[in-house]
């Protein structure tokens, strides 16, 4: 079993390459700093900045900044303890199994020995197909999601990240990029955008991640809750940018996570407007989101008792 990260190891890895396993490549270099489009939303002009000698982040359009703990917390929306594994697994994945180390060492040590080739150190998607690799049907099963909607829905993805293959579920966004998913990896190729599903409706659903999505489409196999658009956010911080979009349609129903970042979103949406905004994470009280409910549902249960009461 792998040792978990503690915090001042966390703090130590590069930034910079750390953004590219994210999939986010800076958009201009003046050393010390990097210039990246906001990893929080989207932006034609840089305005996030990662100072590579102090490994330090701050994002002049929030006027936020800190290491690489409290960037991972705010983007993850999640605890520190729940960051640190995290982190534990992908830099196990794809940084100490690098013969040359090209991946998130600390920064000192990155800078010194160049180690951001840009080729290799962003996600690079090579091929897209249908769902087909045993690991990822397994995978997607594990979070009691079917070939048929997963496969409907998402790609098997290969894409290339410092220099070596891997293969993912890949959810797709507005902007052509894709969000990847498999047992070990959660990363999203650039570029980062929400993903919205138009169905013809005047009401929208609206998820942070596409497993929630998913997830209700599993739930509602027999069809019988109402008609509504889609929209899956794939970060909470894109969801000022789709505010306007979700004002649009006369109503809005939220599934939204179950932490603070996203308790606070609904709280907001919906005191705002509580005739619009409708927030159904009682469905999954005391659990995450929508796919942890569905996960502990036993499988003659898990397509949808309960849930069709809440609409």
């Amino acid at each position: 079993m792998m040792k978990t990260i503690n915090c001042d190891e966390a703090k130590a890895l590069d930034m910079v390459l750390y953004l590219s396993l994210l999939g986010h490549e800076p958009q201009r270099v003046r050393h010390p700093a990097y210039w990246f489009c906001s990893p929080f939303r989207q932006e034609k002009t840089a305005s996030f900045k990662v100072d590579r000698i102090k490994n330090l982040w701050y994002d002049h359009g929030t006027g936020k900044g800190g290491d690489l703990i409290n960037f991972g917390i705010t983007y993850y929306n999640c605890t520190v303890s729940q960051l640190l594994q995290k982190l534990t697994t992908q830099v196990n994945d794809f940084s100490f199994h690098q013969h040359q180390n090209k991946a998130i060492l600390p920064a000192e040590k990155s800078f010194l020995s160049e180690a951001e080739n840009s080729t290799d150190s962003r996600i690079l998607i090579l091929k897209t197909r249908p769902i087909q690799q045993p690991d990822l049907i397994r995978y997607a099963a594990e979070r009691y999601i079917s070939l048929a909607v997963c496969g409907r829905y998402c790609k098997e993805v290969d894409f290339q990240l410092y220099g070596r293959k891997n293969t993912a579920i890949g959810f797709p966004n507005n902007a052509g990029g894709y969000e990847l998913r498999n047992a070990h990896f959660k990363g999203s190729s650039s570029p980062k955008d929400i993903s919205f599903i138009d169905e013809g409706a005047t009401s929208l659903t609206v998820f942070e991640g596409f497993f929630n999505y998913l997830s209700l489409l599993e739930i509602n196999a027999s069809k019988t809750l109402p008609l509504t658009n889609f929209l899956v956010l794939n970060s909470l911080a894109f969801l000022e940018r789709a505010k306007p979009l979700m004002d649009k349609h006369a109503q809005v129903f939220l599934y939204l996570d179950n932490d603070n970042s996203g308790i606070k979103a609904t709280q907001q949406l919906v005191v705002n407007d509580n005739k619009k905004y409708k927030d159904l994470s009682a469905v999954y009280d005391g659990l995450k989101d929508l796919n942890e409910w569905l996960k502990r549902q036993p499988p003659r249960l898990k397509k949808g008792l309960g849930v069709r009461r809440s609409f």
